[in-house]
């Protein structure tokens, strides 16, 4: 039986009707993953599975990745994300208000999250999502043209250097994970699309640009991720889960709420990204 799904947004994001993750076969697994590489973003109500069976649906899309900072102590490959102040406290280490890509500090920056909600506050708490092939087909062609050929620098140590608070913690970090460079437009492996690959979380610079340069045009590019006609948003409950490709996307975890917020995501390891430079 051909997966239901409802599309919630012209450019991204369709729920799943009447699926099952707890039980579902390889067969049907895979045409999920299809599915998600139309829309980005899919999102599933009322999912009843445990750990293990997070992590072996995870396993069928691919090689899963251990998160640097933390990991599940019976799971390794479960990544928790754990918040109980929100908005009171506005802590760096409760937040993702801001529109990244996962980890693109890597060589090989994450492809496909699983994301599960365990508690939630009773209001706010929602994640946003962005279409970056949409993103980067909405720039001005002078702007695409000239970013087509550029490459750009991603450190994690740009937002984690609040937790790795010491010079041996960075420097045994960035021992593990070295400033990487990666291309501004990457072709999606799988469908072919350009995508906009910056992002605010770990993009430091732009190669070949001066430092005003690099630093207005990437502030234009960020700014142009921000734009709602791109944007899907989803409200959590316990139980649901969204699976989405981490290369063709950006999202935003919306920090509005005082209660306690706990989710666990599984993540596929994903490709060296490429530009159209590699194509030529």
């Amino acid at each position: 039986m051909p997966i239901s799904l409802k599309p919630l947004q012209p450019f991204i994001g369709a729920e799943v009707l009447d699926f099952s993750l707890a039980d579902a076969t390889v067969e049907e697994l895979n045409e999920l993953r299809a599915a998600l590489l139309a829309h980005k973003v899919l999102f599933l109500r009322d999912q009843a599975f445990d750990r293990a069976r997070h992590v072996a649906i995870g396993r069928v899309f691919g090689e899963l990745e251990t998160h640097p900072l933390s990991a599940h102590p019976e799971h390794p490959e479960i990544l928790q994300i754990k918040s109980k102040d929100g908005i009171v406290s506005h802590k760096r280490e409760t937040a993702a208000d801001f529109w990244h890509s996962d980890t693109t500090f890597r060589e090989r920056p994450s492809a496909i999250s699983i994301l599960k909600a365990y508690q939630l506050p009773g209001i706010g708490g929602d994640t946003l999502w962005a279409n970056m092939a949409a993103v980067y087909e909405g720039l001005s062609g002078d702007v695409r043209k000239t970013i087509d050929q550029l490459d750009a620098y991603h450190d994690g140590l740009k937002l984690f250097s609040w937790y790795l608070d010491t010079a041996d913690k960075q420097n045994a970090f960035r021992s593990s994970y070295p400033v990487q460079r990666h291309p501004v437009v990457r072709i999606h492996p799988e469908t072919g699309e350009k995508l906009l690959f910056v992002n605010s979380a770990f993009t430091t610079s732009l190669v070949g640009l001066d430092a005003a340069e690099s630093n207005e045009l990437l502030r234009h590019l960020n700014d142009e991720v921000k734009r709602p006609e791109y944007q899907v948003r989803f409200r959590w409950e316990p139980g649901s889960v969204a699976i989405w490709d981490n290369r063709s996307t950006q999202h935003y975890g919306v920090v509005d709420y005082s209660e306690p917020r706990h989710l666990e995501r599984v993540t596929v390891i994903g490709e060296k990204p490429f530009g159209r430079s590699a194509l030529d």
